[in-house]
């Protein structure tokens, strides 16, 4: 990122997204802690538990474990930026999925406040999307990538 301000907007929330991940991953663990085999079996668990027991083990809800494969980055800042807001964009709809099919409160209250989160950082990213155009010399932000072609 050439622009020092924007790559340390980037550091904080990527620290923060770290903790949304230890977030869910503690809603999972007390979720799963006490489940009883018989609650495996009627909840459709029993595949993941076969393979990771009730460790905390990142993956979709279809299944697809999480791999770098996830991150899209292509050293371009405007492209880059873009991909960022998707990404909060995709972050916020599957918190709005979940708030429509999870009842406990005590579920509920973290994915709201993670929900909050994604949508503070879209906004971040949009303006740090601005910061970069900025200092460009051309208006023409698609001719060339700013971080490669000087």
């Amino acid at each position: 990122m050439p622009d020092p301000k924007v790559a340390g907007l980037l550091t904080d929330i990527g620290t923060e997204e770290l903790a949304h991940l230890e977030i869910v991953s503690a809603i999972i663990y007390q979720l799963t802690r006490n489940i009883s085999i018989d609650d495996i079996k009627k909840s459709n668990f029993e595949p993941y538990y076969v393979d990771h027991t009730t460790g905390v083990y990142p993956q979709a809800a279809a299944g697809w474990p999480f791999t770098a494969k996830t991150f899209q980055s292509k050293g371009d800042p405007i492209t880059d930026l873009f991909e960022d807001m998707a990404a909060e964009q995709k972050a916020r709809t599957t918190y709005d999925n979940l708030l429509r099919l999870i009842d406990d409160p005590d579920v509920r209250d973290p994915i709201k406040f993670l929900r909050e989160r994604e949508i503070v950082h879209f906004q971040r990213f949009g303006e740090a999307l601005g910061a970069v155009q900025d200092e460009l010399d051309s208006k023409n932000f698609y001719a060339f990538n700013p971080a490669f072609d000087k």
